[in-house]
């Protein structure tokens, strides 16, 4: 579970570069932009529309995965 975290963190790295805060719909396009893994842009695409910072973006996925594991 910590590798998964980690690895969304990297990932998550990759979108914010240069923002401090991104809306959801900026979140997917850069998603899609960079080819992100089906899993990661399916997460994204559950989020509440507003405006994020990277670690609430972290929290709010780790939050779905958990409360959602993948389905069998």
């Amino acid at each position: 579970m910590a590798e998964d975290r980690e690895m969304l963190e990297t990932l998550l790295d990759t979108l914010f570069i240069g923002e401090e805060r991104l809306s959801v719909a900026e979140l997917r396009r850069r998603a899609v932009a960079e080819g992100m893994p089906p899993d990661v842009l399916q997460s994204v695409g559950t989020l509440p529309e507003g405006e994020y910072a990277q670690d609430e973006v972290l929290d709010a996925l780790h939050t779905h995965a958990v409360i959602t594991p993948p389905a069998p």
